[in-house]
């Protein structure tokens, strides 16, 4: 039997609690499905009618069930005092409270019993502390949930609260730990994070034997660091964590998180000490898996090996997003980009010694020959003799040269006509300068030829037939021309008096011509040959520049085409040279003498042009000219050859 008097003090006190303030309206309310011999409370008034009906009905009917109606009514009132005495080691009055969200009422209950009740100390505590968090006063809950801990393995309640999830018990290995794990999911409930790093920052220093304890909650304060934007502390936290998967998990979170926030800076000076490989692993593997445009982990990758003055490792990631760019972005956008990654390969591999210059490149399609294929059995299944070898392709730097030259001419081309971005993505150096060439951008098409040690035909080729199409067009083709003759840088000249469209078409080959000089001067023969093709008239300029160089192949073009007028004046002028008239249009330093070196001329073409003029009646007196000079020509070897005799 209860101590009455003791059970009046208790009640009194209990009064005092349910006078404070009604129930709280929508609280979850407990409807029992046995019959009770007592009168239902439909609307409780108080929180003990409110306990009554919620939590004690069911307890105290268990308990009375098989008695007789006359003992019924005072052990239910029996029952009912030892449920809500505060020494009640079941807490089920302080539990009922809580469930129906009266903090106001379990606050004063708090308050009334504990400067005497020396049960359920840590329990109420909790309590208080819950309560505290319903009217956000967080640290003022903190600072209870931190006193309660000290009871957890003395109280059933706490025992019980720590014992309820699964998932806590698997985690945690002590009932302290476990009831951290408890708090800690209630304080994120809340939205509390700055209360769960510091409760999970105790928590640690008690689970100091327990690895698999400590790796989650150090990456409880990792996530709740990061979500705060505390960078630093974040990533202090993951090196603490002692679970490698853990802590790779964080990084990876890390890397994603900062990206998305574009916090680079923070993320490429952070020392990562032990964990480099894994930092790099993790932006490669995300960099290669991602849109290259939407996203930035080629330009991360990069700053973190500047950063660390890994230049050659820095230089290979824009390399291979140059690579990609080319192939996957066929936009203008894209080139930009790619010229942009090449000319930073470039500058890195420019700051190494020039003997550790180079980069490793593997080759498309080296590893398999069938895509798909299996590394070590052939096609009938049977196991490969010869082991599978990875083929690399070293780099070096004027490799990359060659590649930004390349990247740079496929931009060019695209900015000045848009629609072939499309298509000089992937074009080798040998179809852009056919592109080029097409586009009339001769500059650049040259830099291609020069930089990939190709033939020069197609660019002179090409802009000599732009210069006829100007020569022969109207106003429409003298228009569009302008278009790419800005796009070649000519020599500065001044002219004196306004050129057209052709005039700087002609002006831009000659400067070409000279720019470029060539044995035997097979520009200028590639010039003349179409242009005469072409049946155009040489221009005075492109004569006496290849006379300088090489007159007996000018012949050999006047022949070819039955240009026998223009071949017989040649051979006229060519010998005047020899005979002392005019020998510098010709390229001699001094005509023919006895002192003076040898000289010669192309006697086969000479005969060649002499037996067709000589079937031709209408140009005898043209063959009596050629004639006589080569007679001229004769008495002065003749005269010449004698005193040099005389003389040895």
């Amino acid at each position: 039997m209860v101590n009455f008097e003791m059970f009046g003090s208790s009640m009194a006190c209990m009064l005092l609690v349910s006078s404070s303030a009604p129930y709280v309206a929508g609280a979850a309310d407990h409807t029992d499905t046995e019959t009770v011999p007592l009168p239902t409370v439909l609307s409780p008034q108080t929180v003990v009618e409110l306990f009554f009906q919620t939590a004690a009905r069911k307890l105290i009917v268990s308990q009375v069930s098989s008695q007789r109606w006359t003992q019924l009514v005072s052990n239910v009132v029996v029952l009912l005092a030892q449920l809500l005495w505060p020494s009640n080691p079941g807490f089920q009055f302080p539990e009922c409270l809580m469930a129906n969200c009266q903090y106001t009422q379990l606050q004063e209950y708090v308050r009334l019993t504990g400067p005497w009740c020396q049960v359920n100390i840590g329990s109420c505590r909790f309590m208080l502390g819950q309560c505290y968090l319903a009217n956000g006063e967080g640290q003022k809950a903190l600072q209870c949930f931190q006193e309660a801990a000290t009871e957890v393995e003395k109280e059933e309640f706490l025992l019980k609260l720590t014992g309820s999830e699964e998932e806590e018990q698997e985690e945690a290995s002590t009932p302290r730990l476990q009831y951290y794990n408890k708090v800690l999911r209630l304080l994120e409930d809340v939205g509390l994070p700055e209360l769960v790093i510091q409760l999970a920052s105790l928590a640690i220093t008690e689970a100091c034997s327990d690895a698999h304890s400590q790796a989650a909650l150090w990456t409880r304060v990792f996530k709740h660091q990061l979500d705060l934007g505390h960078n630093r502390e974040a990533y202090e936290a993951l090196t603490q964590n002692p679970d490698g998967s853990m802590q790779l998990d964080c990084l990876r979170q890390l890397v994603v998180v900062l990206c998305e926030r574009s916090q680079l800076q923070d993320l490429v000076q952070f020392s990562y000490v032990n964990l480099h490989d894994e930092v790099v692993g993790i932006i490669e593997s995300r960099a290669r898996g991602l849109d290259l445009l939407a996203h930035n982990y080629y330009e991360l990758l990069y700053a973190f090996h500047i950063n660390r003055h890994n230049y050659r490792k820095a230089g290979t990631v824009m390399f291979e997003f140059g690579m990609r760019l080319g192939r996957e972005v066929r936009t203008q956008l894209g080139l930009q980009k790619q010229v942009n990654c090449y000319l930073a390969a470039l500058n890195c591999l420019r700051l190494i010694r020039p003997e550790y210059a180079w980069i490793v490149q593997p080759t498309s399609g080296a590893v398999y020959e069938r895509p798909g294929a299996s590394p070590k059995r052939n096609s009938d299944g049977d196991f490969s003799s010869e082991p599978v070898r990875r083929q690399v392709d070293i780099l070096e730097l004027k490799d990359l040269e060659k590649e930004y030259i390349l990247s740079r001419s496929r931009l060019t081309l695209a900015q000045h006509h848009p629609p072939s971005a499309a298509i000089a993505g992937s074009a080798s150096a040998v179809e852009m300068v056919a592109l080029l060439v097409q586009s009339g951008l001769f500059d650049s098409a040259l830099s291609v030829c020069l930089t990939f040690s190709l033939n020069l035909t197609s660019v002179f080729e090409g802009l000599t037939f732009k210069c006829i199409k100007l020569q022969f067009g109207g106003e429409e083709s003298q228009n569009e021309a302008w278009s790419w003759l800005a796009a070649n840088q000519r020599s500065s000249v001044v002219n004196t008096k306004e050129s057209s469209a052709t005039d700087e078409a002609w002006q831009l080959l000659a400067s070409y011509l000279d720019r470029y000089p060539s044995t035997n001067g097979q520009h200028h023969r590639w010039v003349i040959n179409k242009l005469l093709s072409h049946g155009v008239p040489l221009p005075d300029w492109l004569v006496k520049s290849y006379k300088e160089v090489d007159a007996a192949s000018l012949l050999r073009l006047y022949l070819n085409f039955d240009l026998l007028d223009a071949a017989a004046e040649l051979v006229v002028e060519y010998v005047d040279a020899l005979l002392g008239r005019g020998p510098q249009y010709f390229g001699l330093e001094r005509p023919l003498s006895a002192t003076s070196s040898s000289s010669w001329l192309p006697y086969t073409s000479i005969d060649q042009l002499l037996q067709t003029l000589s079937e031709a009646q209408s140009n005898s007196s043209i063959y009596l000219q050629v004639r006589d000079k080569l007679e001229d020509y004769h008495k002065l070897v003749e005269q010449t050859t004698n005193r040099r005799l005389v003389s040895r």
